[in-house]
C-alpha cells in the first residue's frame, strides 16, 4: 500500500498536509464542547449565575460546531481531489504498463483480472484513501487529545475507559485475523466472474446455437454463489463489530455515570459539584475516545480488501516486461524491405518443449514468402516474431539486415503493416479503423478510400449510408467476418509499409475474392515484402517462395511446383485441398 502512495503527486502530498491542519482545527474545536458544557454545568448549578453567561457558552458551543462542519466539508473537498487524482494516475500507470506487456505477460494475468485489477482493485484504494485519510488522522489525534484531558479526573474512571479500548482492540484485531485471508479470495472470485461473463457476451451466438444456456447460467452461478457466500461471511463477520461497539460505548457511559454516583455520594459537600461537573466532561471525552476507536474500526473494515488489491496491482506495475528496448537508439536499416531468420528456435517461458526449431529463409525486396503447415505447426508462432510479439529463444530475426532486438519498437512497427489471424476493428468508423495508428505520416482520406479498394472492401462500404464514417461498433459486431478481415487488411495496406505481415487473413474469404484482393495486393505492393500464413493452397501457391512446416520444424522450401515434387508434406496438404488435374494446370 505504502509503495503505491509513495508514488502521489507532491501537489497532493500539498493538499494532505492543509487537511491534517482541518483536522487538528476540527478536533480542537470538538474537544472545545465538553469544557464549555462542564461551564454551562457549574452555572446552572450556581447560585447567583447570570443567563447572559450560560447563553455566551453556549454561542461559544454553537460557533466551535460551525466551525468544526466548515472544517470537515472543506477537509471531505480536499480528500475527494487527493483520491479521485490518486485512482486517475494510478489507473494510467496500470493502463500504460499493461500496454508495454508482451502476449507472455498477458496471458499470466489474463484479461478478466487485468480488467479487474485496472477497476475494482483501483476503486477499493481510492474508497480507502477518501474514508482513511480523514479517519485515519482524526481518530489517532482525537483519541490521545482526548485521553490528555481526562487522565486528572479520576482513575476509576481512566481504568473503565482503558477497559473499554481494549475489547475494542480485541474484537478488531480478532476479525481481521479471520477475514483477511478471505478478501485475497473475494478477488480471485470477481477475477473468474469477470472472465465467465466476458467469455459468454463474446461466444453469445454460440451459446444460443449450441442451446447451451443452461450450461454458462451453471458455470456462473457456481462462481458467483461462491462469491456470494464467501462475502456473506465476511459480512457477517463485520456486523459483529457494530453492536459491540455501541454494546461497549453506552456500557462505559453507564459505568462512568455509575461509579459518578458512588464518588459523588461519598464525597465532600463541597467537591460534589466539581465531581459532578468532571463526570459530565468525562462521559463526553470518553466517547470521543470511543468513536475514535470506531472510527478506526471502519478503516479496518476497508484496509484489509484494499492491502490486498494494493498487492495484486503490485503485481502489475512491478512484473518484469520480457520484451522491451534493449537500445536508447534505434539502429538504422541496412537494407530495404528484408526479412531473414537465421537457426530460430522458439519455445515459450513455462515450456519443456520447442514450438520453433532451427528455422532459416530469407525474402529479399519484393518477394512474397508463404509459410503452410497443418495447425499447430508454428506458423503463427513464426510471423509473431517478427514484430516482437514474442523474443526468439535461440538465433537471429533480422528486418533489413538488423537484428528486430536492435530497433526501437516504435520504429520496427513502423516498417511493418500487421494484420491479424483474428481481425480486429475498433468502435469508431470505417475511416478510423482504417486509418487506425501512428506510423510517423498522417494518412489521408484518399489513401484510405485506396486501400479500402485494394482490399476489396469498397463493394459493400460504399452501399452504406454513411459510407466511409459509417459507426462501427466496439469489436465490430455490426459487420461480417468477411468484412472485418477486408477492413484489418486495408488498415495495414494504408500504413504503406515496407513489410506486410498477412497471418492468415484470408480464411473468411470466399475464393473469388481472395483471388481479386491477392491480384491487386500484388500490383499495389510490387516494391513491399509480403509475408503470409495461410491454410489454403490456393491463397500461397503464387509465392515466391514457400515454407512447409510440421512440428516446427521446416520440412520443405522451395515454390510450388518445385514442393510438388520434393516436399510430400505440400503433397499431401495440396491434395486434400485440390484435385490433380487443378494442381497440375495451377
Amino acid at each position: 500500500m505504502f509503495k503505491l502512495l509513495k508514488q502521489m503527486r507532491k501537489k497532493d502530498w500539498l493538499l494532505v498536509l492543509v487537511c491534517i491542519a482541518f483536522i487538528v482545527f476540527q478536533v480542537w474545536l470538538d474537544l472545545k464542547l465538553p469544557d464549555y458544557m462542564s461551564e454551562i454545568t457549574t452555572l446552572v448549578q450556581t447560585e447567583g449565575s447570570e443567563m447572559a453567561d450560560i447563553l455566551l457558552n453556549g454561542g461559544y458551543m454553537l460557533l466551535c460546531a460551525f466551525g468544526s462542519l466548515l472544517a470537515a466539508i472543506v477537509t471531505g473537498y480536499f480528500v475527494a481531489k487527493i483520491a479521485a487524482n490518486f485512482s486517475h494516475d494510478l489507473r494510467k500507470r496500470i493502463f500504460d504498463k499493461v500496454e508495454d506487456f508482451s502476449l507472455q505477460e498477458v496471458k499470466k494475468f489474463s484479461t478478466s483480472s487485468l480488467i479487474t485489477r485496472t477497476t475494482n482493485d483501483v476503486t477499493q484504494i481510492e474508497m480507502l484513501i477518501a474514508m482513511g485519510l480523514q479517519m485515519l488522522i482524526k481518530a489517532p489525534i482525537t483519541a490521545v487529545w482526548a485521553i490528555t484531558k481526562i487522565l486528572n479526573k479520576s482513575w476509576q474512571w481512566s481504568a473503565l475507559t482503558g477497559v473499554a479500548v481494549v475489547i475494542l482492540l480485541s474484537v478488531i484485531g480478532f476479525l481481521i485475523a479471520i477475514i483477511l485471508p478471505k478478501f485475497k479470495i473475494v478477488q480471485k472470485l470477481i477475477d473468474k466472474i469477470n472472465g465467465i461473463t466476458r467469455e459468454n457476451l463474446t461466444g453469445i451466438r454460440v451459446v444460443r446455437a449450441f442451446n447451451a444456456e443452461e450450461f454458462q447460467e451453471a458455470k456462473f452461478s457456481k462462481v458467483n454463489n461462491d462469491l456470494t457466500n464467501l462475502q456473506l461471511f465476511n459480512q457477517k463477520k463485520l456486523a459483529i463489530m457494530q453492536p459491540i461497539m455501541y454494546l461497549v460505548m453506552y456500557g462505559l457511559t453507564l459505568g462512568i455515570y455509575f461509579i459518578g454516583a458512588y464518588l459523588i455520594q461519598d464525597a465532600g459537600l463541597s467537591i460534589k459539584l466539581s465531581l459532578f461537573s468532571d463526570m459530565v466532561v468525562f462521559s463526553s471525552y470518553a466517547m470521543q475516545v470511543i468513536m475514535s476507536f470506531l472510527m478506526l474500526a471502519v478503516i479496518f473494515m476497508i484496509v484489509p480488501r484494499a492491502s490486498v488489491s494494493a498487492k495484486r496491482i503490485n503485481e502489475v506495475l512491478d512484473e518484469n516486461i520480457e520484451i522491451q528496448d534493449l537500445v536508447s537508439v534505434s539502429a538504422k536499416p541496412k537494407e530495404k524491405g528484408t526479412v531473414a531468420f537465421k537457426n530460430v528456435s522458439f519455445k515459450y517461458a513455462d515450456a519443456d518443449e520447442y514450438i520453433l526449431k532451427n528455422i532459416s529463409f530469407e525474402a529479399k525486396k519484393g518477394e512474397t514468402v508463404a509459410f503452410l503447415g497443418s495447425t499447430g505447426s508454428g506458423k503463427s508462432t513464426l510471423l509473431n516474431l517478427i514484430p516482437r510479439f514474442y523474443d526468439a529463444t535461440e538465433g537471429e530475426v533480422l528486418v533489413d539486415g538488423v537484428n528486430v532486438k536492435d530497433y526501437k519498437q516504435q520504429d520496427l512497427h513502423d516498417l511493418l503493416g500487421y494484420v491479424p489471424q483474428k481481425a480486429v476493428l475498433f468502435k469508431g468508423t470505417i475511416k478510423s479503423n482504417v486509418a487506425y495508428g501512428e506510423n510517423g505520416k498522417n494518412i489521408t482520406d484518399t489513401e484510405v478510400k485506396e486501400a479500402i479498394h485494394v482490399a476489396q472492401a469498397d463493394d459493400f462500404v460504399l452501399k452504406l449510408d454513411d459510407t466511409y464514417d459509417h459507426a462501427i461498433a466496439q469489436g465490430g459486431t455490426n459487420v461480417s467476418g468477411g468484412q472485418k478481415q477486408r477492413l484489418s487488411i486495408a488498415r495495414a495496406i494504408a500504413r504503406d509499409p515496407e513489410i506486410y505481415l498477412f497471418d492468415d487473413s484470408f480464411s473468411a474469404l470466399d475464393y473469388k475474392t481472395d483471388a481479386t484482393l491477392r491480384k491487386e495486393l500484388k500490383k499495389y505492393t510490387k516494391d513491399a515484402t509480403t509475408l503470409i500464413v495461410a491454410q489454403r493452397i490456393g491463397t500461397v501457391m503464387n509465392a515466391d517462395k514457400i515454407l512447409v512446416l510440421e512440428n516446427g520444424e521446416c520440412v520443405g522450401i522451395g515454390t510450388h511446383k518445385e514442393l510438388l515434387k520434393n516436399c510430400e508434406v505440400y503433397k499431401q496438404i495440396a491434395l486434400s485441398q485440390l484435385s490433380k488435374e487443378e494442381l497440375e494446370n495451377a
